[in-house]
């Protein structure tokens, strides 16, 4: 008996899946390729934001603390004469602390020293708080300004009352830390170092410079 042949077809099915492999493959490729450039992109924006973030947000400054203004009770306005110079005044001041940072300033209790030409002459307390971000916490206190004689400038307390004025120094150091977020803490300071002077003609506080 002959032989049965097998049919013979064309390969036209291999080569179209051939063909269709191959296609998936560079559609594949052209996935993973627009993947890893959106991750680089993705990666590029973090790192400008992370910089922005450090350049602009992180750059921690040092409050400032200031005396803003003050007035004196007319009973407790005591000045002496020039020949027996002395002052014993009473003051209401207001004093701010300017926090310019993007965290909240949190301080401790310090203290407000005041000075007549080098002596001290009054002090006030100043209770530990916070001042808000980028914001000025302003508060009130009523500080004791006396001296019954400056034994080193006896004569020249005695000009100043007759000029009438007296000058003042004020000075204070506030140590604290600014908080960012909840987690990140910066050790700054708040300082002040201000000169004014009190007329006695009007019973005021004139020409505050703080520096």
């Amino acid at each position: 008996m002959a032989e049965k042949k097998e049919p013979s077809y064309p390969l036209v099915a291999n080569e179209e899946s051939g063909s269709g492999t191959e296609k998936t493959k560079e559609l594949s490729k052209k996935k993973r390729m627009k993947c890893i450039a959106f991750i680089v992109a993705f990666t590029i924006f973090q790192t400008g934001v992370i910089l922005a973030f450090v350049l602009v947000v992180m750059r921690f400054k040092s409050p400032k603390f200031r005396l803003r203004s003050g007035s004196f009770d007319n009973d407790t306005f005591q000045i002496g004469t020039e020949a027996a110079p002395s002052f014993n005044l009473t003051m209401n001041t207001q004093f701010g602390v300017k926090n310019t940072n993007f965290g909240h300033f949190k301080y401790e209790k310090s203290t407000v020293t005041f000075e007549y030409r080098g002596t001290f002459v009054g002090m006030v307390t100043v209770d530990k708080a916070r001042a808000r971000a980028r914001s000025t916490r302003k508060f009130d206190a009523i500080v004791l300004l006396k001296t019954d004689r400056v034994a080193d400038s006896f004569e020249q307390l005695g000009r100043d009352i007759s000029s009438g004025k007296l000058p003042l120094t004020s000075s204070s150091n506030l140590e604290g830390k600014i908080h960012l977020m909840k987690l990140i803490k910066k050790k700054k300071s708040a300082q002040m170092n201000c000169t004014m002077n009190v007329d006695i003609q009007t019973r005021t506080l004139q020409d505050i410079v703080c520096k």
